[in-house]
This record gives structure tokens, sequence and C-alpha cells, in this order.
């Protein structure tokens, strides 16, 4: 179950500085678990979990594999990338693809490094993008309702209710306001994903400050964060120069270069962590000798759905899951432990999957 988080950005905003920290860092984690493929504007990252150790050591595991994001190099992007400007086409296209936007902003002053306008100003470079992904779903409507039109007089069922999903995004960014803050009931949930418009899409707003500014932020960041929390979005600082350091140093050498900027935890961490929490998710563990392994799903995924992230068999065949908490599997000293205090449970088809959960899966082939 993959999860992907375009990364977009404004010219010589540290885009391209940050995504090639975030390859460099998937190189570097390719060894140490599978499927870790890199293509030229793709990076996928482990996403950082002290807990998978942990039970790894207690299940004396082999293998460590932890759960992945993908992160996206979107095309640049300029005003007018609505109508085609500069590379706007492949920007939208890409943008359709990914699960998330992380929007890069400069927060950085530099007279070394040029502004596309020649000011700095992260809210408005982020209304600036907004407004373009604004504008492209405006005419994504307007041609969809034009084709809809027949269907919608014929009484079909399904263009009704896209006509009326429709017109409810369009009453929304008519008011300038993104799709994202149209309420949505759950009936009409799965046909709402599938217009695919574009500022339905949940928001991480990165904060690229300079590198003394990594551990406190700035008052750019600041201004940031603060438009961040009206829109209901998610904000996080980094310096995208300290982050491409830090990618060429080993483990030993990372935790003191951090030490000594008196950070706690590397900025991709962080960064990874954010997008995993604005999108919903959460880990579920498999334990054993041979592997200790991470999971990902939505929260309030249930336990056939969540079998299913594993294998379609185990979903198709599901009879019940043995549960333990993570903290049950810890203080207990593994599964025996567990069992024995009795707290290994058996849930059905309609347990929800709790963040932390060591499971087991039985099912029919």
């Amino acid at each position: 179950m993959g999860f992907r988080m375009g990364i977009v950005g404004l010219p010589n905003v540290g885009k391209s500085t940050l995504f090639n920290a975030l390859t460099r860092t998937a190189a570097a984690q390719a060894a140490n678990f599978p499927f870790c493929t890199i293509e030229p504007n793709v990076g996928e990252v482990a996403v950082p979990d002290p807990r998978l150790e942990k039970l790894a050591a207690i299940a004396k595991s082999k293998e460590v594999i932890p759960t992945r994001m993908t992160f996206v190099d979107i095309a640049g992007l300029v005003k007018g990338a609505s109508k085609g400007e500069g590379l706007g086409n492949q920007f939208l296209a890409n943008i359709r693809e990914v699960d998330a936007i992380a929007h890069v902003l400069r927060c950085f002053e530099d007279g070394d490094v040029t502004h596309v306008e020649g000011r700095v100003n992260p809210v408005e470079d982020a209304q600036t993008i907004e407004t373009e992904l604004m504008l492209a779903d405006m005419e994504s409507i307007e041609k969809r309702l034009q084709n809809i039109v027949r269907k919608v007089k014929g009484g079909d069922k399904e263009a009704l209710q896209q006509e009326r999903l429709l017109k409810a995004a369009m009453a929304a960014l008519e008011e300038g306001r993104p799709a994202r803050t149209v309420e949505v009931d759950a009936e009409d949930a799965k046909a709402w994903k599938m217009l695919q418009l574009l500022t339905t899409k949940p928001i991480l707003y990165v904060c690229n400050v300079g590198e003394d500014e990594a551990a406190e932020g700035n008052a750019h960041s600041d201004a940031v964060a603060k438009m961040a929390q009206e829109q209901g979005a998610a904000s996080v600082v980094i310096s995208a120069k300290i982050e491409e350091e830090i990618s060429q140093l080993d483990a030993e050498e990372q935790a003191m270069f951090l030490d000594e900027l008196g950070l706690e935890e590397a900025g991709l961490d962080r960064l990874i962590k954010a997008g995993y929490d604005l999108l919903h998710l959460q880990t579920y563990f498999t334990v054993g000798p041979k592997e200790a392994r991470a999971w990902t799903i939505k929260s309030g995924t249930l336990a056939p759905q969540a079998a299913g992230v594993i294998h379609g068999d185990f979903e198709r065949g599901f009879i019940r899951a043995e549960t333990i908490a993570y903290d049950d599997f810890v203080a207990l000293g593994g599964e025996a432990g567990a069992k024995d205090a009795g707290k290994m449970r058996a849930e059905g088809k309609s347990y929800e999957v709790k963040d932390g959960d060591v499971l087991h899966f039985l099912f029919n082939a």
C-alpha cells in the first residue's frame, strides 16, 4: 500500500536540494530493506519508527523491514501553470497521481539566491501555487459539467451525483476556497475522490530556513505555521542545506552533527512523520524470527483490509487476527509472554486495527 507525496515549489526555494537529500537517503537505505526503487524523480524513504527495532530485538528477527513513503519531485511551477505555462501540464498531471502535496517555501534570506518574484514572502508563494491549482480545477469542472449534460437530463444517478459534487466544488472555488474545504458525506466519499480535483489534496508546507534557524525557525516560518493552522493544513521547519549534508554522513556522524546543531532528529525524519500524520496513516507490525515488519494503513482500517495490505488472499480468506498491543508485547517480553498473561486477543472482521498492534492473521487459502 504505497503512499506518494509530491514535492512542489517555485524556482529557487530549495526544492531540488531537499529532493536530492531525500534520494541520497533512499539510496543509503536500499541495502536495509527491499523494494527501494530509485528513479530520477522518485525517492522511497523509510518511515522512522523506533518501535520496530525494539520489536525485532525482542523477537530476535533476522530482518527488519520498515514501512515506506514515496516522494515525487513534481515538475517546476510558474504563474500560468493552469494554462500550460512552463511545464504546467506535466505539473498538473503529476499532482493528480500523488496522495498529498509537500509545498516547499523559501523562508530564508540570501542575496545570492534570486527569488522569482524579487522578494521573500512564503505566504504569497503558497497562494501563487494554490491559485494555479484552483484555476486548473475550475477549468476541469467546467469541462466535466459540459460532458455529463446529456446523462443528467436522462436522469442517470451516477451523473446526477457527479454534477452535485462538481457544483459544490465549484461554489467553494468561486469563493476562493480550495475543494478540500467542502464537507462530503460518507456515501459521496468514493465519488468525490474519483473527481481527482487538485485542491482536494492535503498540503504540508515545508519551511526551508537557513542553517542557523533549523531548530527554532524564523518570522517567515512562523507566518507559514499561522497560515497552515488557519487552513487546517500542516507545516514543518527544515533546512534543505543541512539535510543534504546529513544525507552524506553515516549514522554515527549524523548523530554527532545533529547534536552540534541542537537538533533532536533530522529534518527529513520530521518531514516524513508530518506527511504520515497528514495522510492519517498508522502502522501495525508483524513480528517473528524471520522478520519484523511495519505495514502502513489508514486510520480506521478494519482487520480484513489490514490483512489485505500483505496479500489479497489474506483479506479474501480472513478468519481472525491474533492481536497484541505494542506496549504489552514489549512489557511481557514477546508473543509467548503476552499469550501467557492473557494479552493476546482473537479479533474478528469488525475489529478496527490500532496503531502499534502486533498482528498475526489466520485465513483460508
